[in-house]
């Protein structure tokens, strides 16, 4: 953490991050973009999205797409959007190799201005995936945005991380931060977390806490009918060192720590 630099600065330093790291993690071992086969939604969220074929999706804060390619596959017109410039590039030579560019569309955009960006086009399903929250400032506006993207009849998907990791240190499980935040936290994160050892120099980012009554509120507040919250004790990360890897790429604290929630996913209907 520092306190050298205002969390207002929020969108700079966010963008900087993400738009240097987005060529590395093209190439990266991580996404495995070269491969042709890239990381994606999982078999776990297909349990809740369910059928795709001939829908209307939208995955704000996309990054490299992959798991906008996964809803094209799956037979979706999917729209991707970031605000990473560098990001939306990737995506649309990905989608290109993979022979989907017919049926995906890419939009460079901050995702507060996306109704905007794509415009004012709804959608059946609104996708956020693991990860994206914790960028944003202002929960209340971002739930808005989320509503007028849906179409009536539609359906939010939220799949993220689970705002109680965040509150522990990164070497075991001792309470380091506040669980209920008010104004962001910056950090200096060289590297990233597809590849540590990358040497980067746009370093800052400011990162946000919402809590699960907070982001709960906010899409109830918006008109969306709460149909599904789950919580998992499994993360797609090694956050801790002394997590274990029961399958490739899935995480869960071992049977002598106690448990936590590391994930969550929450589905919600806009009515009709």
């Amino acid at each position: 953490m520092t306190d050298a630099v205002d969390p207002a600065d929020w969108r700079d330093l966010n963008h900087a991050w993400w738009d240097e790291r987005a060529p590395r993690h093209a190439v990266d071992g991580f996404y495995d973009l070269e491969s042709g086969a890239g990381l994606g939604v999982r078999d776990f969220e297909w349990e809740l999205i369910g059928e795709v074929d001939g829908l209307d999706v939208v995955h704000p804060q996309c990054h490299l797409g992959t798991d906008t390619l996964s809803f094209a596959r799956r037979g979706a017109r999917t729209l991707g959007l970031d605000f990473s410039a560098n990001a939306i590039d990737a995506a649309t030579r990905f989608a290109s190799a993979q022979g989907l560019a017919g049926s995906t569309e890419w939009v460079e955009s901050d995702v507060y201005d996306s109704v905007a960006a794509v415009g004012g086009r709804s959608f059946d399903i609104v996708y956020t995936g693991f990860g994206a929250l914790c960028w944003l400032p202002d929960i209340d506006r971002w739930a808005g945005v989320m509503a007028e993207l849906c179409r009536r009849g539609g359906t939010l998907h939220l799949h993220e991380f689970h705002p109680l990791q965040d509150v522990f240190a990164d070497e075991d499980l001792t309470v380091e931060r506040d669980y209920f935040e008010d104004g962001g936290t910056v950090y200096d994160e060289p590297g990233s977390y597809a590849s540590a050892e990358a040497d980067t120099k746009a370093n800052l980012i400011v990162d946000h806490i919402h809590t699960i009554g907070d982001v709960m509120t906010a899409v109830l507040d918006r008109g969306f009918v709460i149909r599904s919250f789950r919580e998992y004790d499994i993360t797609l990360f090694d956050r801790w060192p002394w997590l274990e890897e029961d399958r490739e790429g899935i995480f869960h604290i071992p049977a002598d720590r106690p448990k936590i929630p590391l994930m969550y996913t929450l589905v919600a209907d806009k009515p009709a």
